[in-house]
Formats: C-alpha cells, structure tokens, sequence
C-alpha cells in the first residue's frame, strides 16, 4: 500500500513522460527517411527465433549382442535414419526425456542395484537430442543397468528377452 501511495504522487506526470517517450520515438522515422537512408526491412532484422538444427540425431554403436551388433542412425523430429524402425527408436527416447533432466544420465553411482547379469551387451550412443550433446554408454552388469538399457528399448536392441 505504501508503495502504491508513493507511485500515486508521480501518476500526473506520467501522459507527459508516454507522449515525450513517444514524439522521440516517432522522430526518429522521418529523420532516417530524410537522410535518405533506406529504413531496414522486417526481413533483414535478425530473427528471435533459435536457430534451426535439424532435428535430434543419434548414432548408435552396439556391441556382443549377437545379431544386433552394428552402428547406426537415428534422425528425430523428423523421424528417420538407418534404424529399421526409427519412430518407435525416438518415441523411447521421448519417453525418458524430462525438463532440465538429462535423458541419457548414467545409473547415480549411490544406487542400490541387484546382482544379476543381463549379458555382455554394450552400447554407445552419441549426437544432439533435446539441443543437448549426448555421449553416453550403456551395459547389462547389474539390475539398474539393464533396466536403464530396457527403458531406451527400441532405441537400443532387445536383448536378454526382457524389455521394459
């Protein structure tokens, strides 16, 4: 209330201060036209729009997973690349994605996991998802592992039979 009480002493001056700010805004048009200068055009302003980056693309390495071994390619938004079945690839992704988190995070190192072995399996995933750089590895050597790599299921390959 004070400061309301304050501001209020200083509200008769404010027409004053809008036309002032406006008549020196307003001037400005006709002296760049009366220089001669052409006035720029909306379309050679610079664009408050970020940049276009092609969509998300991932590359994925797999390794001792028996017939999925290899390297390929995930493009998103759009969809594509070498995977057989990219949509599906990217929705998984979509699904472990959460503002201000990082989709690919290792297992925290604090955590408690089982003792079991889902199998020699590795993977490597790298790109941009999200705007982000990714560089992350995955393995099926403890509970927490397998169920991190079961969670990318399309994107990385079922193995082991247990997909999440």
């Amino acid at each position: 209330m004070l400061q309301v009480t304050r501001l209020g002493r200083f509200t008769r001056f404010a027409p004053l201060l809008v036309g002032v700010g406006s008549v020196v805004s307003l001037s400005a048009v006709p002296a760049a036209a009366a220089s001669g200068s052409p006035l720029p055009s909306l379309s050679s302003l610079p664009s408050l729009a970020p940049p276009a980056t092609g969509g998300d693309h991932l590359t994925v390495t797999v390794r001792n997973a028996g017939d999925a071994d290899g390297t390929y390619e995930v493009d998103c938004h759009p969809g594509g690349g070498s995977r057989p079945d990219a949509g599906r690839a990217c929705a998984a992704v979509e699904r472990n994605t959460r503002w201000g988190k990082d989709a690919f995070a290792p297992v925290p190192g604090d955590s408690v996991c089982t003792m079991q072995y889902g199998g020699p399996a590795t993977a490597h995933v790298t790109g941009t998802w999200a705007g982000r750089p990714v560089d992350a590895r995955f393995d099926r050597s403890n509970g927490c592992e397998i169920g991190r790599w079961d969670r990318f299921v399309p994107l990385l390959p079922e193995v082991g039979g247990s997909a999440g």
